[in-house]
């Protein structure tokens, strides 16, 4: 028996592609891995494959997780992708082989230019990740970090606020089982914070192999159940007056405050002590994550309760937001720029960009040209992307109407 399912559940659930391991659910599995193509992957390695690996693979070849994982790297806050534990046989980028591969090339390429001759073996083998820009690594090479998980993120172009820039590498824990403890649900999801939520793809395979291939709903709730063990837990804490002594669920209550605009719960955290400074996403602060995703009224607290306010700040608004949380921002910190004023005129809100505008001009005297060329050129940009979604072969986060309402708000505008 495991985690109280029977033998035969186990077995059941296996036929419908979920296998549990070491504590978390994998669904979309596929069979167990060979002996022959664990001794293939073994042949590449610097040292013994982990045993708990072995045992992973001994139940599955590799699937699907559904978990949030947040880790530190680069000095920001990262939200990994650890969706995909890679499998023999993929033609997509969860293929194992093609990642193996994928690290031999580049082992040889740097050995190459060390002047040195690689002598073909692995010392870290990728085994999971999210398509190419997140990839989970068991290190396999005898010493201290024999064993250990880690984590690799691809960096981001600058022109993507708040995003790691560099690639990063951190350890997520000193062996599989740990490295899957770290794997937790930061929003219960049955009761989700939003439209598209972690463990969203979990609960859809179980429906559909319930209304199409047959698992009882019973067996299917039981999974859900187990699976929802994962959920942390930072109400009890919070009203117990002992949150702040816990950074990690700090963060994750004050991310929820965020995706809810919730202003009472921002006092609550901010009367119990919880820390405001920090990257809470990415580099962003909790200011920054509000403003963005036009939690306003979060933002506001956040700012009446002393959490830091960017220089940058305005910059981040894509959505209409009122002259006072601007005339608040400005007093707190955040710096006026044309930039902002021309966010807060796409987005609607013609006062609030009045309000920036006069701060702007109490330091430049250059706002009317700096403006139109500003104003012009987003303007382009918008029409480009309103012209591409009309036919109908990309997509756009606002949708043609909502670019169409950008589009007339800026060439309505004049300051």
């Amino acid at each position: 028996m495991s985690d109280h399912f029977a033998d035969d559940e186990l077995a059941l659930l296996r036929e419908h592609g979920i296998v549990l391991f070491a504590g978390r659910v994998i669904f979309d599995a596929r069979p167990p891995m060979t002996i022959e193509q664990i001794a293939a992957v073994q042949a590449v390695c610097a040292g013994p494959l982990p045993a708990e690996l072995v045992e992973l693979w001994q139940r599955t070849a590799g699937g699907r997780i559904d978990y949030d994982l947040h880790l530190r790297m680069n000095g920001s806050e990262e939200a990994v992708g650890w969706s995909e534990l890679f499998w023999n046989g993929s033609d997509a980028y969860h293929d194992l082989q093609g990642w193996i591969a994928h690290e031999q090339e580049r082992a040889r390429e740097a050995a190459a230019a060390r002047g040195q001759q690689w002598d073909g073996l692995l010392t870290a083998l990728p085994f999971g990740g999210f398509e190419y820009t997140d990839r989970i690594y068991a290190v396999v090479e005898r010493g201290a970090d024999y064993g250990h998980i880690l984590a690799w993120k691809q960096g981001l172009p600058e022109t993507w606020a708040h995003a790691m820039h560099e690639d990063g590498l951190t350890t997520i824990a000193h062996d599989l089982p740990a490295a899957f403890a770290m794997l937790r649900l930061d929003e219960d999801p049955l009761e989700p914070a939003g439209d598209y939520f972690t463990g969203q793809a979990l609960l859809e395979y179980l429906d559909e192999r319930h209304q199409d291939h047959g698992l009882a709903l019973e067996l299917m709730d039981k999974v859900v159940a187990f699976y929802r063990r994962a959920t942390v837990d930072w109400r009890t804490p919070l009203a117990a007056g002992t949150l702040d002594r816990d950074g990690a669920l700090s963060r994750i209550a004050l991310r929820h405050a965020v995706a809810t605009d919730d202003a009472a719960l921002v006092e609550r955290l901010a009367a119990t002590g919880v820390a405001f400074d920090g990257p809470l996403q990415g580099s962003a602060t909790a200011t920054d994550l509000a403003l963005s995703h036009g939690a306003h009224h979060a933002a506001a607290a956040l700012a009446r309760a002393g959490a830091p306010v960017s220089p940058d700040a305005l910059d981040g608004i894509d959505s209409a937001v009122s002259p006072e949380l601007v005339t608040l921002l400005l007093e707190r910190g955040a710096q006026p720029s044309v930039t902002a004023i021309a966010e807060c005129v796409a987005c609607g809100a013609p006062a609030a960009a009045r309000v920036i505008a006069d701060a702007y001009q109490g330091s430049h005297d250059d706002l009317p040209a700096v403006f139109e060329k500003t104003r012009l050129d987003m303007l382009a940009e918008l029409e480009r992307s309103l012209a591409e979604v009309r036919t109908g072969q990309v997509s756009h986060y606002l949708g043609a109407e909502g670019l169409a309402e950008r589009v007339d708000h800026l060439q309505s505008f004049r300051l």
